[in-house]
């Protein structure tokens, strides 16, 4: 079983029983298998009693084994299961237009599939077609699995009404809620919430969440690179542990502001993320940016083959530092031109300080949400520049509020990225270097490459972009974890400012 399965499977059965057998984490999320004498579908994790080989049928995804009769485990939970990368097969518009459709299950919004097939740049009957033949069930499959999944995740994770979490996953009503669920899962959704012993989370008390990988995964350095980058006021992290503040907007415009609090558990190959009760309603959403900020779904042994040309020893399992929210991490990229990483954040907090909304949350020191686009958008040049930001970063953030509050930039991870990089060129400020890396952090692509940037010239050894350019090419179309490999490589160094070219 060298490639990633995709829909029924009818061949490698013997390697499929094994991987049961020995409860390969790498196969997490890519390998699903259904149990004929129980009607049940598990995730190859799964501590349950080993079925009968002859019992086994496999699966290359959830909505597949779903569309076969089969209903989730309550005991290993299939909405755990890591997803789908950006890029990780060659069926790229198939697996994008699955990510399009799990972003939207996550808003809580409702999605049109000719919409998702224009945001693709196919027609509508394009689209349907080449996602059959990818993942085994029709985009309306996926879609109603998805929604159930989420759903099922909410029933069991919090004490959200079943009316909250109709809605929360989509449904337009109640009653379409409890039929999909009663047809597919063959229980009502108070029947899986007793069965859940929902007893253990109790109204009005934080909501804990897993959030599996497949290993290799790197836990120590993403915490590293998320710890060397703190934000006073929104983001701290203390005992191994990262906390930070954040508000989400569901589907009906409603804001939900709150905190959460995220360790590793890298025996278990997952995170454990603890989420206020004011963001239960949005946690979808919530976890959902955790996948995106951690890179949770990435095939990280296929990207670690892909770079053992790199001129330096693999650190096995890196991933790429996503982000929680694409504004306040574009922002983050700008302040940080031309500066080290503690200065950028030293500014980055006194713009918190001064325009980011007050929140209540458990922790010391986590006071405040980071600034709306609105609100900077609204600031005055002259206040911000008070805090230290020189004249041309204070124009580049305002011309970026200002088309995000406007929305003629899309900082989501499913935002086309050719439209959205194009249009962050147009503003004043923004050079190559940073949309690089917002390609790399924000877009969460595969193959960004800050060619200008001080720490991979020196992690490389050579003196121009050009050069850095030149052997980048070999990494293609991994280059972005190409230059996470660089840059902890120099880990031990002192950092030093980027080389970023600012227009006047």
């Amino acid at each position: 079983m060298d490639t990633a399965p995709t829909h029924a499977i009818t061949q490698d059965a013997d390697a499929a029983y094994r991987v049961l057998q020995t409860h390969d984490a790498r196969f997490d999320g890519r390998l699903f298998v259904g149990v004929t004498s129980t009607g049940v579908y598990c995730r190859p994790v799964c501590r349950v009693r080993l079925p009968r080989r002859e019992n086994c049928r496999y699966f290359g995804n959830a909505a597949s084994a779903e569309v076969a009769g089969f209903r989730p485990c309550l005991r290993c939970r299939p909405e755990l299961a890591p997803g789908l990368a950006v890029a990780d097969s060659s069926q790229a518009l198939a697996r994008a237009g699955a990510r399009l459709i799990e972003h939207a299950v996550a808003q809580g919004h409702d999605i049109a599939l000719p919409e998702v097939a224009r945001r693709l740049g196919v027609t509508d009957r394009h689209f349907r077609r080449v996602f059959q033949a990818a993942h085994g069930v029709s985009p309306m499959d996926w879609l109603a699995t998805q929604r159930l999944l989420l759903a099922k995740r909410l029933l069991t994770d919090t004490e959200l009404p079943v009316t909250g979490v109709a809605l929360a996953s989509g449904f337009a009503s109640l009653r379409r809620f409890n039929a999909a669920f009663v047809e597919r899962y063959r229980l009502s959704p108070t029947a899986l919430r007793r069965s859940a012993n929902s007893h253990e989370a109790q109204r009005n008390e934080p909501v804990t969440v897993r959030l599996a990988w497949r290993p290799p995964y790197d836990a120590e350095a993403m915490l590293a690179f998320l710890a060397a980058r703190p934000l006073p006021g929104v983001e701290a992290v203390q005992a191994g542990t990262w906390r930070r503040t954040l508000a989400l907007t569901d589907a009906r415009g409603q804001r939900h502001a709150g905190w959460l609090a995220l360790r590793f558990d890298a025996e278990a190959h997952q995170a454990c993320a603890t989420v206020s009760p004011s963001l239960a309603p949005v946690l979808g959403a919530v976890i959902e940016r955790l996948r995106h900020l951690l890179d949770l779904d990435a095939e990280a042994a296929t990207i670690d083959a892909a770079l053992s040309a790199l001129p330096l020893p693999l650190r096995p399992g890196l991933r790429l530092p996503g982000c929680i929210d694409g504004f306040e991490t574009t922002v983050r990229i700008i302040l940080g031109q031309q500066v080290t990483v503690a200065a950028a954040c030293t500014l980055a907090a006194r713009l918190v300080a001064r325009f980011g909304e007050a929140v209540a949350t458990p922790f010391g020191g986590l006071t405040h949400l980071f600034p709306t686009a609105e609100a900077l958008a609204a600031a005055s040049a002259e206040d911000i520049g008070t805090l230290g930001i020189v004249r041309t970063r204070v124009a580049a953030i305002q011309a970026l509020a200002r088309a995000a509050a406007e929305s003629r930039v899309d900082l989501s991870p499913t935002a086309p990225m050719d439209e959205t990089l194009a249009a962050l060129r147009e503003l004043p400020g923004i050079g190559a270097w940073t949309t690089e890396l917002v390609a790399l952090r924000v877009l969460a692509w595969p193959d960004a490459f800050p060619a200008s940037d001080i720490g991979v010239l020196r992690a490389l050894g050579v003196a121009s972009a050009a050069e850095a350019s030149s052997h980048a090419e070999a990494w293609r179309p991994w280059r972005s974890y190409a230059v996470m490999q660089l840059w902890h490589s120099l880990a031990a160094t002192p950092a030093r400012p980027t080389t970023e070219e600012v227009p006047a």
